[in-house]
C-alpha cells in the first residue's frame, strides 16, 4: 500500500509539474507572405472559397470560419486565424482533411481558400457488441462469452441533408432487445443558431443489476441459469432544443419520460424490494434536463491543446423525495497542454451530486459507469450519489505515419497511425448512505499506470493501459472510442 501511495504521489508531481511547463503552441498554417514588414497591416478578406464539399452545404463550412468574406485580418495574427478556422471545420467530424490556404492578390487583399475531403457518411454497419459495461468486464468476467453479446445492424447517416443532421437507427437482437431512432439537427434556423433533437426506443434485458456487493460488484437478478426470458424493459421518448450563437458554447434542453418495467421477483427480499423506492414493479420518470457545454480544442475527438467544460443540471420525477425523484447536478472541465518538442499533458475534473442523498438503487450510479471511471478500476462499481473525480496523463507523440491505400476511395486516400506513450494517475471519491456502504464507499481511491494509445483514421482511438489500484491489483485494460 505504501509503495503504491509513493508512486502515486510520484506521478501526480511529474504531472502536476509538466502542466506549469506549459509552452507557446505551434501554428500549422499557411505563413503570411514575407514581403510584409509591418506585421500590424491587415490584409482585406476579398472571398473565401470552398472545395471539396460534395454533400454539404458551403454556409455550414463558412458558419464554423470566424471571420467573413468582407473582414480584414492583421498580417501577425493571420497564422493562428487560419488555424483556428481550420480547427473549428475540422471538428465538425464532418472531414477527414481540412486545409487553409491563402492566395494574396496585392498589398491589401487577399482570397481564403478551403478545401476539405469529405467522410463517408453512411453506415449501415452489422453490429456486434458485449453486453457488460466495457470490454475489459465482458472478457475477464465472462470469458468472452458469445451469449453475452448483442448483434443486428446500426444504420446511421452523419450529414443526411449536408446540415450536419444526423438520423439513427438501431436494431439489436441477442442478449437484449434494443429498437430506437434518432433524429439530430443542429443547424435547424435561417441563422444556423438553433438545433433540435428528437428520439425514441424500447429496449428489453434478460438481466438486471438489482444491488452491488461489499466488494464493489454487480448481482445481477435473472429469471433462470440459462437467462432465457427478458426480466426488464425501458420504453422511452426524448425531445431536445439546443442554442450555438458563437463557436465554443452551447446551451442544450432536454425533456422526456420512460417507463421502466421489472419482473415481480426481483421485488422480493433476497434480492432488492426498494429498487424503484416505491414497491411497484414499474415506474414513470419523467425527466427535465439542462446542459451546458464548452468546446474548444484542436481536436474534440482526441485533444492535444484547448479545453472543454460542462455544467448539467436534472431534475427526475416531478416530486422532490420518495420513489426516483431526485435533482443531480454535473459539472466537469478538461484541460489539454501542449508542452512542446512531443510532449502533452491533461488534467480532468469531473463531480456529480444527486438530491437528496438517499436514493433508490437506480439513481446510484457512481464511478464506473460510462467515462466517469478510474483507470485500474474498470471491473468495479463503486455507487454513490456524491461523487468527485480527477483523472491526469503525461503523454509523448513517439511515431506518426501514413499508409497509402492502393485503391482510390474519395474520401480517405491514406490510413494514419499516431502513437503517443503515456503515464497518468487517477484519484476519486463516492459518497453513498451508509447502509449501502461498500469496501470502497466513502473512501479516498487511487490508481495510476502507463499505456499506448493508438490513434488512426476517422478518429479510431486504441487505448491499452496497464494499471494498479490500492487494492493492489493491477492488470491490462482495452479502451476504445470511435468517431463513427
Amino acid at each position: 500500500m505504501q509503495r503504491h501511495k509513493k508512486i502515486l504521489m510520484g506521478l501526480l508531481l511529474l504531472l502536476c509539474s509538466a502542466v506549469q511547463a506549459q509552452l507557446a503552441n505551434q501554428v500549422t498554417a499557411s505563413a503570411p507572405p514575407k514581403q510584409f514588414a509591418d506585421s500590424s497591416a491587415k490584409l482585406h478578406v476579398k472571398d473565401i472559397i470552398v472545395k471539396g464539399n460534395r454533400v454539404t452545404r458551403e454556409y455550414i463550412i463558412l458558419r464554423e470560419i470566424q471571420f467573413q468574406k468582407g473582414d480584414s485580418i492583421i498580417i501577425s495574427t493571420l497564422n493562428t486565424e487560419l488555424e483556428h478556422a481550420r480547427q473549428q471545420v475540422y471538428n465538425t467530424s464532418l472531414f477527414t482533411e481540412v486545409k487553409f490556404e491563402v492566395n494574396v492578390l496585392s498589398a491589401y487583399d487577399m482570397i481564403v481558400v478551403v478545401t476539405v475531403r469529405e467522410r463517408w457518411y453512411i453506415y449501415p454497419i452489422p453490429q456486434f457488441k458485449p453486453v457488460d459495461r466495457n470490454f475489459n468486464e465482458w472478457i475477464k468476467t465472462y470469458n468472452a462469452s458469445l451469449k453475452r453479446v448483442n448483434y443486428g445492424i446500426k444504420f446511421v447517416d452523419y450529414n443526411l441533408s449536408g446540415r450536419r443532421d444526423q438520423l439513427r437507427f438501431y436494431f439489436l437482437n441477442g442478449f437484449s432487445r434494443d429498437y430506437s431512432f434518432s433524429y439530430n439537427a443542429p443547424y435547424s434556423n435561417s441563422k444556423l443558431t438553433e438545433g433540435f433533437v428528437v428520439g425514441a426506443g424500447y429496449s428489453q434485458k434478460k438481466e438486471i443489476p438489482y444491488k452491488t456487493t461489499y466488494t464493489d460488484s454487480l448481482l445481477f437478478y435473472t429469471s433462470d441459469t440459462l437467462r432465457t426470458k427478458f426480466v426488464g424493459s425501458v420504453l422511452y421518448f426524448n425531445i431536445g432544443y439546443s442554442i450555438r450563437k458563437g463557436f465554443f458554447n452551447r446551451h442544450i434542453f432536454n425533456a422526456g419520460f420512460s417507463r421502466m418495467t421489472v419482473s415481480d421477483s426481483l421485488l422480493l427480499p433476497k434480492y432488492n424490494p426498494h429498487y424503484f423506492n416505491t414497491g411497484k414493479t414499474s415506474a414513470f420518470i419523467p425527466e427535465f434536463i439542462y446542459r451546458w457545454q464548452h468546446a474548444n480544442t484542436d481536436n474534440n475527438a482526441y485533444s492535444l491543446k484547448g479545453s472543454t467544460a460542462f455544467i448539467s443540471l436534472d431534475k427526475r420525477g416531478f416530486g422532490f423525495t420518495g420513489g426516483i425523484n431526485a435533482f443531480t447536478t454535473e459539472a466537469g472541465l478538461n484541460r489539454y497542454f501542449d508542452l512542446g518538442k512531443k510532449w502533452y499533458s491533461s488534467i480532468q475534473l469531473y463531480g456529480k451530486l444527486v438530491l437528496p442523498l438517499r436514493q433508490p438503487y437506480v439513481n446510484q450510479q457512481g464511478l464506473g459507469y460510462g467515462d466517469a471511471y478510474l483507470r485500474g478500476l474498470e471491473y468495479l462499481v463503486v455507487n454513490g450519489t456524491a461523487t468527485a473525480l480527477v483523472k491526469s496523463t503525461l503523454k509523448k507523440k513517439v511515431l506518426d505515419f501514413k499508409i497509402p491505400i492502393p485503391f482510390k476511395l474519395r474520401s480517405l486516400s491514406y490510413i494514419p497511425f499516431t502513437f503517443f506513450a503515456k503515464t497518468y494517475a487517477d484519484v476519486g471519491y463516492s459518497y453513498n448512505k451508509p447502509e449501502f456502504n461498500t469496501q470502497l464507499n466513502n473512501t479516498l481511491l487511487y490508481t495510476g499506470g502507463f499505456g499506448i494509445d493508438i490513434l488512426t483514421f476517422y478518429d479510431l482511438n486504441l487505448r491499452f493501459e496497464y494499471s494498479f489500484n490500492q487494492l493492489h491489483q493491477k492488470g491490462l485494460f482495452l479502451h476504445t472510442q470511435s468517431g463513427f
